[in-house]
């Protein structure tokens, strides 16, 4: 359980602290640099990374000196850009990952409206909006791998694990009704909307394939 704790900590839509950048989708380390204004040498020994080349989206990167450190290597310099009529590259969206098809059938788990959807980078999941106390149910049957408000910045929570591929995840409720390792079935009501650790009423729902999160849409229902 733990593991899984921080592969959601370290894949949450939390704002990292100040000093800190979360790796995006198309990010190397040597652009992170540049960015930042820092030398590569030193990004790799603030954050203690064996391969330069090894950093994973959604990992969390210490882009100032520790205390009692400083910068010794020269910041990376951006090339100068063409005037003339080169090509320059232009910015790739971010990859949307989705599960294979009908890999897995889900149910909304709450009724309201959608008021932030998945992209695949500033958002891994989506946002339903509705009054707190809202019903939310299991998108799909499983066992409570998680319940307890104990993960910052998602509020009161609750992990489903559906089988070996799937999990669910639903943020930032006002209630809990469900333990760690209850089974629930599809549609089972598992907590009530609410706005904890978050300034407004809505389930933040994700569902995860493999411990990447995926699009829900294409395993939902229309409506």
């Amino acid at each position: 359980m733990a593991a899984l704790l921080a592969l959601l900590a370290a894949c949450g839509t939390t704002k990292v602290q100040p000093g800190y950048y979360r790796v995006q989708s198309g990010d190397t380390l040597t652009q992170i640099a540049r960015k930042q204004g820092v030398g590569v040498s030193d990004l790799v020994r603030w954050n203690k990374l064996s391969n330069s080349n090894a950093i994973e989206v959604g990992q969390t990167l210490r882009v100032e000196a520790p205390a009692g450190q400083q910068a010794t290597s020269q910041p990376s310099r951006a090339r100068a850009k063409p005037s003339g009529g080169g090509r320059q590259a232009t910015a790739q969206p971010p990859r949307r990952r989705t599960a294979p098809p009908g890999a897995i059938s889900l149910v909304w788990p709450a009724q309201g409206k959608v008021t932030r959807g998945y992209d695949g980078s500033a958002s891994n999941g989506i946002v339903i909006s509705n009054a707190s106390g809202t019903s939310v149910v299991a998108a799909a049957a499983g066992t409570v791998a998680y319940s307890g408000s104990g993960l910052r910045g998602y509020g009161h929570l609750v992990i489903v694990k559906h089988n070996a591929s799937f999990l669910s995840i639903y943020a930032h409720n006002s209630k809990l009704l469900v333990k760690e390792g209850q089974r629930v079935t599809q549609g089972q009501k598992i907590a009530e909307m609410g706005n904890s650790d978050s300034k407004q009423v809505g389930l933040y729902f994700e569902l995860r394939y493999d411990g990447q999160a995926v699009d829900p849409a294409g395993s939902l229902p229309p409506r």
